[in-house]
């Protein structure tokens, strides 16, 4: 196994970006419902000018495009729900699949809900980043080891649904309008939703400190948190009915700059390896720093009667900004279903309130604003083994690294059969890998559960024990982020608040629409332990195993499956919100 590619023989990063239009694509017969939907948005004021994608990029989210490689390893993706009476190529019993793989992961979230007009599209959160403990991590005993949070959460974020004709299921929207909702039927119809306008989903991505490179890991660097504005599409038709496999999820993505310019082209056509790579101008967050985060809909510099939703940060602690536009004019793209080319698009938020009809009606969390964790893609090791080549792996080419796919320990000892759900547990370093002086070292020995599916389908990683926060000082395990509940314009709060998780859709034990096995935790998890909210004292809302607060129940937060759904996602019961001033 030697020569370029082989553990003994190390190598530099390398950008394998060709021409614009080196790429291929299929062609499908759907440029009536893209050209329908985009005719009628206000929002597109950008050129039409169509840009081919190149054979590196973000077509798919998911690392499925037969026409393109992707840029980055460990993207969390939107989890996208499957069509209960839809049974095709890409949904069936409930599940959604990309080109035959099935895509789910686990998302435990809270969405907030409110009639104040602006709340859907004009929000404000106040939060502190999580804090890691002074120790390194260790791998010897599941639910008593040192934990930080690059092993929990990959990506906290906070999420907006927005406007985009050229997304499922096609059809126009106009933005900051409730015209846009789909109505959500409780009676088991093919599909489960009417549909509403073509949407995208937007998550304002926090990733922790730890396992650098971000490029083919999860962190900018060992000591600080980072950010970047994560936006998915979906080339789908109505409930799935045809979908394009070259572009199924395309991504547009940038970090949040101090100076607002992305460090690389954002959209799916053009991204590169200088998308996903900071630089001089990336935010940086230490852990406990005071954060305001401001998501709305906000003039384009120099494009008068344009706007397009910006993301900024305040670092109240540091004194530090950072923000990010989802501008045609800062590179963003929407995606054409036919070819899945692109045109500079501004993006723009799909609603005027956060009511309860009010989502991305072909996402798995049905929610518009709201908070989350994104889990269950981390497993710990005391050893790895089976070396491969990152550019051999289907789907990434993008460098020339060594990524291992198996791991060896306790946790991945602690299972019980569930390994037949996955094919490996790439991408997985050593503690110390550097990745050839790429990267400080990685603080510890672990895998991803990225590469050849989405997430830990066996349920045997730390998210599943009960290694999480227990306050809001670090101990063995991080402390907890604290959120105040969000506010919207004029400061008014949210009246209420509702709990969910689509870690069903991921269990073997839930057999849609049999619902007996679909709980948290997850009926095959070894730690038997599943992370929760808890409100504590002056509305402060905590994540992880606190239980000096309003725990809700703990698992029994997220409720069950509703009847007639569609398809496995845990839904808690409607709250009103006790801090909503």
């Amino acid at each position: 196994m030697r020569g370029r590619g082989s553990p003994w023989r190390r190598r530099t990063w390398r950008l394998l970006v060709p021409a614009v239009g080196a790429a291929a694509v299929c062609q499908l017969s759907l440029v009536g419902a893209v050209t329908a939907g985009a005719a009628t948005t206000a929002a597109h004021k950008a050129a039409q000018v169509w840009v081919k994608p190149n054979a590196i990029g973000n077509l798919d989210c998911n690392a499925m495009s037969p026409v393109q490689r992707t840029t980055q390893a460990a993207k969390a993706c939107t989890d996208i729900r499957g069509a209960l009476g839809v049974d095709n190529k890409w949904t069936w019993g409930g599940r959604f699949y990309d080109n035959g793989r099935y895509i789910g992961h686990d998302e435990p979230d809270t969405r907030f809900l409110s009639s104040v007009a602006g709340s859907g599209n004009n929000v404000t959160w106040h939060e502190t980043l999580g804090r890691d403990p002074a120790a390194a991590p260790t791998v010897k005993n599941p639910g008593h080891d040192v934990n930080h949070w690059a092993e929990l959460s990959i990506a906290p974020w906070f999420s907006m649904a927005l406007c985009d004709p050229y997304s499922e299921p096609l059809l126009p929207c106009t933005p900051e309008s409730d015209a846009n909702a789909p109505a959500i039927t409780t009676t088991p119809v093919p599909g489960g939703v009417y549909p509403g306008a073509g949407s995208s989903f937007l998550e304002m991505q926090f990733y922790p400190p730890g396992m650098a490179p971000f490029a083919d890991n999860i962190s900018c660097d060992n000591t600080h948190w980072c950010a970047s504005l994560h936006i998915n599409d979906l080339e789908c038709t109505v409930n799935f009915l045809t979908c394009n496999p070259n572009c199924i999820e395309p991504t547009n993505f940038a970090f949040i700059q101090t100076n607002g310019v992305p460090t690389g082209p954002p959209s799916p056509q053009l991204a590169d390896l200088a998308t996903n790579t900071p630089n001089k101008h990336t935010l940086l967050m230490n852990p406990g720093d005071r954060l305001t985060v401001h998501i709305w809909d906000a003039p384009v510099p120099g494009h008068p009667g344009q706007r397009a939703l910006e993301t900024s940060i305040l670092d109240n602690t540091t004194g530090q900004r950072g923000f990010m536009q989802a501008s045609g004019a800062n590179g963003f793209m929407a995606t054409n279903i036919n070819d899945c080319s692109g045109t500079p698009f501004n993006y723009e938020p799909e609603y005027s309130t956060a009511a309860v009809n009010n989502i991305v009606p072909w996402a798995a969390d049905q929610v518009d604003v709201s908070t989350q964790y994104e889990t269950g893609h981390f497993i710990a090791c005391s050893s790895v083994s089976k070396p491969i080549s990152v550019n051999t792996v289907p789907g990434y080419s993008f460098v020339t690294d060594i990524t291992w796919n198996k791991c060896h320990g306790p946790y991945e000892n602690a299972g019980s059969g569930g390994e037949t759900n996955e094919r490996g547990d790439a991408f997985c370093y050593s503690k110390g890998d550097t990745h050839f002086g790429q990267a400080p070292p990685n603080i510890v020995t672990a895998c991803e559960d990225n590469a050849f599916q989405n997430g830990d389908l066996d349920y045997d990683g730390n998210p599943y024990w009960p290694d999480w926060p227990t306050s809001a000082t670090p101990n063995l395990f991080p402390a907890t982020f604290r959120q105040a509940p969000p506010t919207t314009v004029g400061g008014a709060g949210y009246s209420r608040f509702q709990i969910q998780t689509d870690a069903a859709l991921s269990e073997s034990t839930c057999a849609y629409p049999n619902t007996t096995g679909c709980k948290v935790p997850p009926p095959t998890a070894p730690g038997k332990f599943y992370p929760y909210w808890t409100l504590v004292g002056s509305c402060v809302w905590e994540f992880g195993n606190v239980r000096s607060g309003n725990t809700f129940g703990k698992d029994a937060q997220y409720g069950s499956v509703p009847p007639g759904q569609g398809y496995p996602q845990l839904m808690g019961p409607i709250m009103r919100n006790p801090c909503k001033a």
